[in-house]
């Protein structure tokens, strides 16, 4: 959708991000060890995401691997930012709720657009699902920070909730947690 957009309109917006300071994982877990290791097999922590998994591509969402989700978790909770938006807020590309602790992958397109389960909460477009990687032209490298939780708890379900919902929901429940950041830029 932004690839269209003319790259001087990027190039202006540069300097406007929120950054890795304002996602989730960095601003709600004080206290909290990062002690999740979450991996994917499509790209590395801090390397570029495979075009495959963005707007450019077919726009599915990427593997995720994780280990190290603490006994005593009750469920595990996902989402997906980009830092780099030209946004107040990191732009929401996925969130995903209630996943069973004993889960260790979301295999490749498991977050599927426009899928209405109950798992699922909005992205920032509104939609349920995943939103794929589609920084404007000329606005420079944009970091994608996949961040997954482990809960003592698993919250209320709500009817798919955002950005705002999500952090209510994990607020004060947070047992342990992890960052995988891709890239991508065009």
């Amino acid at each position: 959708m932004l690839e269209k957009l003319p790259p001087a309109i990027g190039r202006t917006l540069r300097r406007v991000r929120p950054g890795l300071d304002r996602v989730v994982a960095r601003r709600k877990t004080t206290g909290v060890p990062p002690s999740i290791l979450l991996e994917s097999p499509a790209f590395a922590n801090h390397q570029d995401i495979p075009t495959l998994y963005t707007a450019d591509g077919e726009g599915m969402s990427p593997p995720l691997t994780w280990v190290g989700v603490p006994d005593g978790a009750r469920s595990l909770a996902l989402i997906v930012e980009d830092a780099d938006s030209p946004t107040h807020s990191p732009l929401v590309h996925a969130i995903v709720m209630h996943l069973p602790p004993v889960l260790m992958r979301l295999e490749a397109g498991a977050i599927a657009d426009g899928d209405h389960s109950p798992l699922l909460g909005r992205n920032s477009f509104m939609k349920t699902g995943w939103l794929p990687p589609d920084p404007p032209p000329g606005h420079g490298t944009h970091r994608y920070a996949f961040q997954l939780f482990a809960l003592d708890h698993d919250p209320e379900r709500a009817v798919h909730p955002g950005r705002t919902a999500f952090i209510r929901a994990i607020h004060g429940h947070v047992m342990a947690y992890g960052v995988l950041v891709g890239t991508y830029s065009r």
